[in-house]
C-alpha cells in the first residue's frame, strides 16, 4: 500500500502545472504573442509595508518575465521588500545564508547551494528574481516546507509530524473548517486532474495548508518593511491560498495577484486584486500519466 502510495505521488507531481495554472482549459496549448516588458496599472502598489503575493504558472517563461520585470521596476523605484519563495524550502535557509557569505551576488552559486535535490524547478526561470534581491540585499527566504514534511502530512496529522509548538505556531493545532476543508479538496482533485484517489484528498489537503501556512508565518515576521511572496497561483489565492493565515494583518496591506495564462477558467475578484493574462506555453498533457494510473486502479 505504501508502495502504491509513493508511486501515485510520483505521476501526481507531473500534474502540478495545472494547478499552479488554475485550470485544466490551460493544457497543451501553443504559447501566444511575445512579451512586452511594460508596466501593470497594479505596480504602485509594490511599495512601503504592502505584502504583495505574486503567482506563477511554474513552466511558463513569459509569467516569469512580466512577474520579474515588475517585481524590479518596483525595487528599482524604492521598495525594499523581503522576498520570500516557494521554491527554496524554509530548512535550507542555512545554505541561502551561507551562498551569500561565500559569493554576494552570485544567483548561480545560491541556487546551487540551497535547491534541494530533485527539486524539479527550471531555476533559469528564478535566477532574475534571486539576482534582484542579492543586488539590493533584499532578505531571501525559503517559504516551503521540507519536503519530507510535506510527504509525512499527506498521511499523518499536523501535530504528529510538526510537532504541538510548531502547529500552534502556523495555526494548524485545531481541525479545519469543514466547508474550507471541501474547496480545497475540489480544487486539489481538480489540479490532479480528476484523477485524485478519495483516501489521499485530506492528506493533500493537509499537506497544502501546511505549505501555505509556513509561507504565511515568514510573509508576517517580515511584514514591517514590506515583504513579496513569489509562489504558483494556488499559494496566492484569496480564498484558498496563504492570505488565510496571515493573521490579524489588515486585508487592505495584501496584494494578490495571478499570473494565468489565457483561457484560464474562474478567475474573479475572490481569487486575486489584479490578474496578468500571458499567453499558453506549450506543453505536454500532465494529465496523462493520472489518467493511466487511475484507470489500472
Amino acid at each position: 500500500m505504501k508502495a502504491d502510495r509513493r508511486r501515485w505521488m510520483r505521476a501526481a507531481g507531473a500534474a502540478m502545472g495545472v494547478r499552479a495554472a488554475g485550470a485544466l482549459g490551460v493544457l497543451g496549448a501553443l504559447g501566444g504573442c511575445a512579451a512586452v516588458d511594460r508596466r501593470e496599472p497594479w505596480e504602485p502598489r509594490l511599495a512601503g509595508d504592502t505584502v504583495a503575493l505574486l503567482g506563477e504558472v511554474h513552466d511558463n517563461g513569459e509569467v516569469h518575465r512580466r512577474r520579474a520585470g515588475a517585481l524590479r521596476r518596483a525595487v528599482h523605484a524604492g521598495w525594499r521588500p523581503a522576498v520570500v519563495m516557494e521554491q527554496f524550502d524554509a530548512d535550507r535557509q542555512g545554505e541561502i545564508e551561507r551562498s551569500r557569505r561565500e559569493r554576494p551576488g552570485d544567483a548561480e552559486h545560491l541556487v546551487k547551494l540551497a535547491a534541494a535535490g530533485r527539486s524539479g524547478w527550471d531555476w533559469d526561470f528564478y535566477v532574475p528574481v534571486i539576482e534582484l534581491a542579492l543586488a539590493f540585499d533584499l532578505p531571501l527566504l525559503g517559504g516551503n516546507l521540507p519536503r519530507s514534511d510535506a510527504m509525512r502530512l499527506v498521511r499523518e496529522p499536523a501535530v504528529a509530524v510538526l510537532g504541538d509548538e510548531r502547529a500552534r505556531r502556523l495555526g494548524l493545532h485545531e481541525p479545519l473548517d469543514a466547508a474550507w476543508q471541501a474547496a480545497q479538496e475540489r480544487e486539489i482533485d481538480s489540479g490532479h486532474c480528476g484523477a485524485l484517489p478519495p483516501s489521499l484528498a485530506p492528506g493533500m489537503v493537509r499537506a497544502q495548508t501546511a505549505r501555505d501556512a509556513q509561507m504565511a508565518l515568514l510573509l508576517r515576521q517580515h511584514a514591517a518593511r514590506g515583504a513579496v511572496l513569489i509562489a504558483g497561483n494556488g499559494h496566492v489565492r484569496r480564498d484558498l491560498g496563504v492570505p488565510r493565515w496571515l493573521g490579524e494583518m489588515p486585508p487592505a496591506r495584501v496584494f494578490a495577484v495571478g499570473f494565468v495564462e489565457r483561457g484560464t477558467e474562474a478567475i474573479g475578484p475572490a481569487q486575486y486584486d489584479a490578474v496578468v493574462v500571458t499567453g499558453r506555453a506549450w506543453r505536454k498533457d500532465p494529465c496523462e500519466g493520472l489518467r493511466k494510473r487511475a484507470t489500472k486502479s
